[in-house]
């Protein structure tokens, strides 16, 4: 029997030749119809989307933004939970500076910069590389900062149930610096935490001085 399954990234991943037409098929049919979105925009802006330049360009946005948006096609809880052990590590877990891309939901504009994360294990440690794909697959959405750096903590505090999860995300908004008030120099930090990351004051302290805060 074929395995029916459908890659995070929208195509098919089976064998089976019809399966993998009906997935693929189904991606066209959106980028087709971005593809006429992006079309009517130029218009909008009084440019020519026949003109040599821009032929391709509809297409073009249209495969960029479902690769800037593909979080939507992942569960990052369910990411996690193939990458956790059994370990008696019990201080803490940090990464720290993880570069993270996402868009503002409001003029879907970009907004960039990095994120630390760590954790306080509780019997359970997950492979590092995974908090690095939590924050990539929640920052592929259309996101507000503030809600990003709540998905990355409860993510991490439903699978691991650790002692305590901290998140610190540090980011320049070209909302802010290319349109609006245009402050170009502007940082926003955003910060999320449970357990003994808001109850230890001693914790909370050590976290934010080791990603120098």
């Amino acid at each position: 029997m074929a395995n029916n399954k459908t890659s995070h990234s929208g195509y098919s991943s089976c064998a089976d030749d019809d399966c993998c037409q009906e997935n693929c098929d189904t991606d066209q049919e959106i980028i087709s119809s971005m593809s006429e979105a992006v079309y009517t925009m130029l218009e909008g802006i009084g440019e020519n989307p026949e003109r040599e330049g821009l032929k391709k360009t509809p297409e073009r946005v249209a495969r960029s933004m479902r690769f800037l948006t593909k979080g939507y096609l992942e569960d990052p809880e369910e990411m996690l939970k193939k990458a956790v052990f059994t370990e008696s590590y019990d201080e803490m877990v940090l990464v720290k500076e993880i570069e993270l891309f996402s868009m503002c939901e409001h003029h879907m504009l970009p907004f960039f910069g990095k994120a630390h994360v760590a954790y306080i294990p509780d019997g359970k440690i997950v492979g590092l590389s995974k908090l690095g794909r939590v924050v990539d697959v929640y920052a592929r959405r259309l996101q507000v900062q503030e809600r990003l750096t709540q998905q990355i903590r409860d993510a991490i505090q439903n699978v691991l149930n650790p002692r305590g999860v901290g998140v610190v995300i540090e980011a320049k908004h070209m909302c802010m610096v290319m349109r609006g008030v245009e402050k170009q120099n502007s940082i926003t930090t955003t910060s999320a935490m449970s357990g003994e990351f808001l109850s230890s004051q001693s914790t909370r302290s050590e976290f934010l001085r080791l990603i120098g805060l």
